[in-house]
């Protein structure tokens, strides 16, 4: 296979791909170290592009720190519109396709039917406007993209709300958690398997898609899954977001329709709940 170069490769989605292409025994992809991978040091991409002359970009580096952007906005956007645009510049000059993600974050959340690609993005935080950015700029420099927008993501790397409800699950005897946001949690593996899909098919489908499992959860709901199948004994009592002061604000719906990315991907797209079911089975033998 042709060379695929993974920036943001430590972080979850990018250990979740680097597991992915190993169980499919993927050759070609390469999880660069931090000094050769900084999307915001053009002078070291452009060595790392001539180096490897990449025919793909998986883009997983941003900064999702969402309160804290609140308050850094110079750097959110630094990372999450200019190191795109510096992955873009470069993606047209050596002709190499980006894949990028994204996230439910860029719409205002106050529809309640699921979101599509062609529906209006409204950012209501500094985190989903500078990530909009991020995929605006993708536009303007390239046609041969993959933009996926995601949401809720989870697996048994990183920080991740799986594994905050599993750690307070054993630390307390009861929790309080957000019922009035409404998305799709998104494991992670399965994304990283959508992205090898679009890699080894050579699609030319170009374009915005979204991508999260299948079906609709609250926050409440959830984490009693979580709790469930991990038969962990904690009671979850259901709060308002008005209850949980945050920072950012955050979309109160954001259920993504994936009709698109199932038809021109060719893509079969699991439950979230059989997924969790996955995930925690593989915590379990770490």
């Amino acid at each position: 296979m042709k060379n695929v170069l993974v920036f943001g490769g430590s972080g979850q989605l990018g250990q979740c791909l680097e597991l992915a292409a190993k169980e499919k025994h993927i050759s070609g992809i390469y999880f660069l170290p931090e000094e050769q991978a900084n999307i915001l040091e053009e002078a070291l991409l452009r060595q790392t592009f001539e180096q490897y002359q990449p025919a793909y970009i998986i883009n997983c580096a941003a900064y999702t720190a969402v309160d804290k952007a609140e308050d850094e906005v110079d750097i959110a956007r630094k990372v999450n519109r200019d190191g795109v645009e510096n992955l873009s510049k470069l993606c047209q000059e050596f002709d190499a396709t980006l894949i990028h993600i994204s996230t439910d974050f860029v719409f205002a959340g106050n529809s309640y039917l699921p979101l599509t690609e062609t529906d209006e993005a409204a950012p209501i935080s500094i985190y989903g406007l500078t990530k909009l950015e991020g995929e605006q700029v993708i536009g303007q420099y390239l046609s041969n993209y993959f933009i996926l927008r995601t949401s809720w993501l989870y697996s048994e790397y990183g920080n991740n709300f799986v594994k905050t409800m599993l750690r307070l699950g054993k630390e307390r005897d009861e929790l309080k958690v957000i019922w009035d946001q409404i998305g799709t949690p998104t494991y992670a593996i399965d994304l990283a398997g959508c992205i090898l899909q679009i890699i080894q098919s050579e699609s030319t489908a170009y374009g915005i898609y979204h991508y999260s499992n299948e079906g609709v959860a609250s926050w409440y709901d959830f984490a009693k899954a979580i709790f469930e199948l991990a038969h962990v004994p904690v009671k979850v009592i259901p709060i308002r977001t008005a209850e949980y002061v945050t920072k950012a604000t955050r979309p109160a719906y954001s259920v993504m329709d994936k009709a698109k990315a199932k038809q021109q991907l060719n893509l079969l797209i699991p439950h979230w709940r059989e997924s969790l079911i996955v995930c925690l089975a593989r915590l379990e033998n770490k």
